[in-house]
């Protein structure tokens, strides 16, 4: 079944995916010649390890959620593991622009969080992404102006979520549906969604255009630091144990199918990223901080990125049971068509590079 895209999202996808291919694709050329999955042709691997490409695109947020993605950025632990096969990483602000690049094949493989997962593989009918690896649980928050003390306070006012469809869109509407809130798609409702990149969200709330937002760290902290928020939801209450997908890994198919060495390699890197996280968690801060800044043009305070930090869990564990109830939520808010979610999970590179560290594996659906 297919994700329910709104009529906008449906005229203005080809046009969005063509210019991404465009764009990502013309920082991604290299003087090797592309084949057919749009990235360049394969080269000798490792034995064992299966063919590599001659490039790699990678995705990624400028967020805290993605940290494993920007310290892997920032200490070269992709590169060091990829051998000759060249890296190119994008940002994105919200997963469904991630999604989009992967359909263009602009993009062979993205840190995104669960729901774009979900759409990319229904709106495919199980066939274009699979899902390689977890990379962080927890670290999103509704955060609200000051006199805003329960959800009766929020009819009739503007909220914003980073993008339609995105993870946090779903995560709101189903949070204020729950509180017998009405929303629509088009903003309408008892409560008006305004989808809203992260950097403008702060700007609004800052200015009082909106009376809250349900967003991912660190905008969660810098709206509380910044801007005078305060928590009126961490998600993490909502969820058993408090553990819930924020930031998986995901590929495209075809790339995998063709390029499993590289893509064991990306994950190499990932682990190694994750490894830096435990040990180092304040050069991790640091070299998150650097990223963010080099895409932003903002550099965080500290405190803030150690606020975000408290939130967050940094995990290859793809927590599988908490993507199967995002789907439902998505189906419950009429964003999503009822999906079967068998085959979404390729974990097999994963759990082989975990044992081979003598870690334990991990589980799909």
């Amino acid at each position: 079944m297919l994700f329910k895209r709104p009529a906008i999202l449906m005229t203005t996808l080809v046009g969005s995916a063509l210019l991404l291919a465009l764009t990502l694709g013309a920082c991604s050329e290299s003087s090797a010649e592309k084949d057919s999955t749009g990235s360049s042709s394969s080269s000798s691997s490792p034995s064992g390890a299966g063919a590599t490409a001659t490039e790699v695109r990678l995705g990624y947020f400028p967020n805290v959620t993605h940290a494993p993605a920007l310290v892997g950025l920032a200490e070269d632990t992709f590169k060091e593991q990829l051998g000759d096969t060249k890296l190119v990483a994008s940002a994105f602000n919200a997963g469904p622009e991630a999604t989009e690049a992967l359909f263009a094949e602009a993009l062979d493989i993205t840190y995104i969080g669960p729901n774009p997962s979900i759409n990319a593989f229904a709106q495919s009918n199980g066939e274009a992404v699979r899902i390689v690896s977890g990379s962080t649980s927890g670290g999103v928050s509704f955060v609200v102006q000051p006199e805003i003390s329960s959800p009766n306070d929020l009819k009739g006012k503007k909220v914003a979520s980073p993008q339609l469809g995105g993870t946090q869109d779903v995560a709101l509407r189903v949070w204020l549906k729950d509180q017998g809130l009405e929303t629509t798609t088009s903003g309408g409702g008892d409560v008006s969604i305004t989808p809203l990149a992260n950097a403008d969200t702060l700007t609004a709330f800052r200015d009082g255009q909106i009376a809250g937002a349900w967003v991912p760290e660190p905008w969660a902290s810098r709206l509380i630091a910044e801007a005078g928020g305060k928590v009126l939801v961490n998600e993490a209450d909502l969820w058993p144990d408090g553990q819930y997908v924020t930031t998986q890994v995901l590929v495209r198919t075809e790339f995998l199918d063709k390029y499993p060495g590289t893509v064991r390699a990306i994950l190499q890197g990932h682990l190694d990223a994750l490894a830096l996280i435990e040990s180092d968690p304040a050069k991790a801060q640091a070299d998150t901080n650097d990223q963010i800044e080099a895409v932003t043009q903002k550099r965080l305070p500290e405190s803030v990125i150690a606020s975000a930090w408290k939130n967050l869990t940094f995990t290859a564990d793809p927590i599988a049971t908490s993507l199967k109830k995002s789907a439902e939520d998505a189906e419950s808010v009429d964003l999503l068509d009822e999906v079967n979610l068998k085959g979404i999970y390729s974990l097999e590179l994963l759990n082989s590079l975990l044992t081979s560290e003598n870690k334990t594996g991990v589980d799909g659906l």
